[in-house]
């Protein structure tokens, strides 16, 4: 490369810039070819969750970062659950952290399946197989994009980090917990996330999460002698009737994301709950002394996991009977609209796409968060079709391809911020 495209000189013209990102963006869209095979590759091979083993991904990564020279290594607390750090460049600028999870869902009842599980299948525009949406299709495309920006490592004026890790899609520790506890030095001061919240959005806040396990009790006996409102399952059931109101609270946005969309259906505004499990004897003749429930609830910006729990516990109206429990809790987190990662992805996925992406908050959660309770700057935008993975699950090759574009050009944008 000549030496007036160099983003390193000082004084250099918009128009450099704009030449050495279009130099880039054509050589990302060179290795469509690779990108798809990549993608192959990481679906065929077996990383669902549980039990989350993500050896055989980790080696594909590795080694696809290694022949673009990239240097790696792994850093793992458990052997069977690798994460895997790739160095793409180190400069005085700004340091970008790629990061994507290598963990899928389970696949469902295979049984739906119209193709196969563990094998890509190329057709009508789409790249189906089990991860390809949640999330190796993000994964393939930031590796490919590492690849095409370390060719140019020397013209880079900052820091770029790709972080491939496990444990992702049940919220475990061996993954991208141990990684930020491990090297404090991937921290850096943007994440970009490939974990995207669906129809090509870009999520620069994600809803918080709220675990209640519920517990209620009463007199046993023979089913002749239940009273109304009297036995556990009884006690349970009111108290699910009465707290599924809180289904209807929305918040109002903190100033610093003051207009981001709840997406379809404004779900991203508004407070879910629901009872996963719920449980209660095992004979239809007799009372059960106990019932239970598990409680799933999502908590958008704006209203936090502590004002919800206690208009739990005020609809339990101080009963004995009834016990709340708190397993699991974080508030929703996000990055302000005018901060640099959302201003660049957004115009990066402008150029690359031809309109601006919906800013939105993102429903389930990611690892976005993890670098966001670190004080970095983090949003979320990946080729996930819909809102989570499924049967036939899959990602647009368009999608996939546009993607990695725009994880390139935004890293060599944000580098130089």
């Amino acid at each position: 490369m000549s030496s007036k495209l160099r983003l390193r000189k000082r004084g250099r013209s918009m128009s450099n810039l704009d030449q050495f990102l279009q130099a880039i963006d054509a050589e990302v869209q060179a290795e469509h070819e690779t990108l798809i095979d990549l993608c192959r590759q990481f679906v065929e091979a077996p990383s669902a969750s549980p039990p989350g083993r993500t050896v055989e991904v980790a080696q594909i990564v590795e080694k696809f970062l290694n022949a673009g020279a990239i240097e790696t290594e792994i850093v793992a607390g458990d052997p069977e659950a690798p994460n895997v750090v790739g160095h793409v460049c180190k400069g005085q600028g700004r340091h970008v952290v790629f990061n994507a999870h290598m963990d899928t869902m389970q696949p469902g009842d295979e049984s739906k399946w119209s193709v196969p599980v563990l094998k890509l299948t190329r057709k009508d525009g789409r790249l189906y197989g089990l991860g390809m949406g949640n999330m190796k299709g993000a994964l393939a495309a930031m590796c490919v994009a590492s690849v095409v920006l370390a060719r140019h490592r020397k013209s880079l004026p900052g820091s770029l980090s790709m972080t491939a890790v496990c444990d992702e899609v049940m919220f475990g520790e061996r993954g991208a917990v141990h990684l930020l506890k491990a090297r404090p030095d991937v921290h850096g001061d943007y994440l970009i996330s490939g974990e995207g919240p669906g129809f090509m959005h870009l999520a620069p806040a994600e809803k918080g999460l709220l675990w209640l396990d519920i517990e209620t009790t009463g007199d046993g006996g023979h089913s002749s002698g239940a009273l109304r409102g009297k036995t556990a399952a009884a006690k349970l059931a009111g108290l699910l009737t009465r707290i599924d109101g809180i289904n209807d609270l929305y918040a109002d946005l903190p100033q610093e994301i003051a207009g981001i969309s709840g997406g379809d259906g404004n779900l991203g505004l508004r407070v879910s709950l629901n009872a996963g499990t719920v449980e209660a004897g095992g004979v239809r003749s007799l009372i059960p002394t106990k019932a239970r429930a598990q409680i799933d609830i999502r908590l958008p910006p704006g209203i936090t996991g502590a004002e919800i729990e206690q208009k739990v516990r005020l609809a339990a109206e101080n009963n004995p009977d009834i016990e709340i429990k708190a397993v699991k809790a974080w508030d929703a987190n996000w990055t302000a609209l005018a901060n640099p990662v959302v201003a660049e992805l957004s115009a990066a996925a402008a150029t690359v796409r031809g309109e601006a992406p919906q800013l939105v908050v993102r429903l389930p959660g990611s690892d976005a968060r993890r670098w966001r309770d670190l004080g970095v700057p983090a949003a979320c935008y990946g080729p996930q079709p819909t809102l989570s993975a499924g049967v036939d699950d899959f990602a647009g090759e368009q999608d996939v391809l546009d993607c990695a574009r725009v994880y390139a050009r935004t890293a060599v944008r944000l580098m130089q911020n």
